[in-house]
């Protein structure tokens, strides 16, 4: 069996399911998701989910409730990035916001580890972000039999990173796929306690 782990670049994903329209899709089952795009002579090891914890009180309880999920599959790892504030100027007005940083560095120290480490066969990368073409460069060096797939989510393309891959899959073309990987609108945890999907998630 070909071992498969699967990158996801959770902000690239997020605002692709944003920009088609797919708030409705935001409570998915991860684990679920990735598992039908296997191959049978593969088998799904682990899940890195790259991401930032929300600044804003009302997305992260959202992002926090998601998170608790899909914790419950053991498979399901998050790896957090931070968000740093900055100051732009627009119409000769200064705002602050936030900018996420070390996604992409997170991701990409991850699929190198699980290439050295011999922890996976083959690579599954859910992002569009043409930053993630230098380590798939370097894992080509160190493994020129690993397979890189890209995922690309809705409204997100890279040339960079198709021209690098072994397959590329462009997801919004998937919307069944995404409609059977829903979470329960009410999932129970392990300690018995019951979380529910975000209403402004339905």
């Amino acid at each position: 069996m070909q071992r498969v782990n699967v990158y996801i670049d959770g902000f690239n994903f997020y605002f692709g399911l944003r920009g088609k329209g797919w708030k409705k899709y935001y409570w998915l089952d991860v684990h679920k998701f990735c598992f039908q795009f296997l191959k049978p002579h593969q088998q799904l090891e682990n899940i890195y989910y790259c991401t930032a914890v929300q600044h804003n009180k009302g997305k992260k309880d959202r992002q926090d409730l998601f998170f608790t999920a899909n914790k419950q599959n053991p498979k399901f790892h998050l790896i957090f990035g931070k968000f740093l504030q900055k100051e732009v100027s627009y119409g000769g007005n200064k705002y602050k916001t936030f900018e996420e940083k070390q996604t992409d560095v997170n991701i990409a120290v991850e699929m190198i580890r699980g290439v050295i480490l011999n922890k996976c066969d083959a690579s599954i990368l859910i992002s569009a972000d043409s930053d993630l073409t230098p380590p798939i460069n370097l894992i080509r060096e160190l493994d020129p039999n690993h397979k890189i797939y890209v995922f690309f989510p809705p409204k997100r393309y890279s040339n960079d990173l198709a021209n690098k891959a072994d397959g590329v899959i462009q997801l919004e073309r998937y919307e069944q796929r995404f409609k059977s990987s829903l979470l329960s609108d009410t999932v129970k945890l392990a300690n018995g306690y019951i979380i529910e999907r975000p209403i402004d998630w339905k």
